[in-house]
């Protein structure tokens, strides 16, 4: 167990190990790893305003992850499944595990029973065709969420709540709710909750892993 998992996760923590293994880093992974920590640490600022600090996590984790998040929603879930894969993999302290099974096992059971944050849903309510079934799809999504709760597969349930946090973020960012709203606050609050505790232990995992392939930033700096 790393020096970094004995304690909780933050910017003040992260950032010097950063500076001091940093050289070891691919400049593509020292890149990525560098901006997810700057979002991680703006959004520590957001104590009150839990819609700002969603929208900031999400920025921190889209940094970190290795796919340009706005594919396609299937193309998508593959690669967030790659990337879950890699990280459990590699996460011999288990903190992920911990976090999703012992710190919020309730607040991930609401997040992925609520229909707000299920897609076909909004699919439906947009007058898309093909949804109408929206309710049975989210009960074959309750049985596929089961399974891997039964089973403690962590990277299956991390991309099925990372598709519904990924909605959660389409509403925020694309103007489909309203800041501060009350009408959204529990999926807000709690998925800004999981999100701010789980993106610490990736970009940690990853910075111990620097020899991993955890791709190219599609927005390099260009000089």
């Amino acid at each position: 167990m790393t020096k970094t998992a004995e304690r909780e996760l933050t910017y003040a923590v992260l950032k010097p190990k950063q500076r001091e293994i940093r050289s070891r880093f691919p400049e593509q992974m020292g890149l990525r790893i560098h901006r997810a920590i700057s979002w991680l640490g703006r959004s520590e600022q957001e104590t009150d305003d839990h819609d700002l600090r969603f929208i900031l996590l999400w920025v921190g984790f889209n940094a970190a992850y290795a796919h340009d998040v706005g594919t396609e929603v299937n193309s998508e879930r593959g690669a967030f499944k790659a990337y879950f894969d890699a990280l459990v993999e590699l996460d011999v302290g288990h903190r992920i595990y911990n976090a999703v099974w012992t710190r919020f096992p309730h607040e991930i059971r609401v997040l992925l029973t609520n229909k707000y944050v299920f897609a076909p849903f909004w699919n439906h309510q947009n007058g898309q065709e093909g949804y109408k079934n929206w309710a049975e799809s989210l009960e074959v999504s309750q049985r596929v969420i089961s399974m891997a709760m039964a089973q403690r597969d962590t990277s299956r349930l991390l991309s099925v709540v990372f598709d519904r946090l990924y909605v959660l973020r389409n509403q925020l960012v694309h103007g489909g709710a309203t800041w501060n709203s009350s009408v959204n606050r529990n999926q807000v609050r709690d998925g800004g909750a999981v999100l701010g505790t789980l993106l610490p232990i990736f970009i940690d995992i990853m910075m111990d892993n620097p020899s991993r392939n955890w791709g190219k930033p599609f927005y390099p700096v260009v000089s």
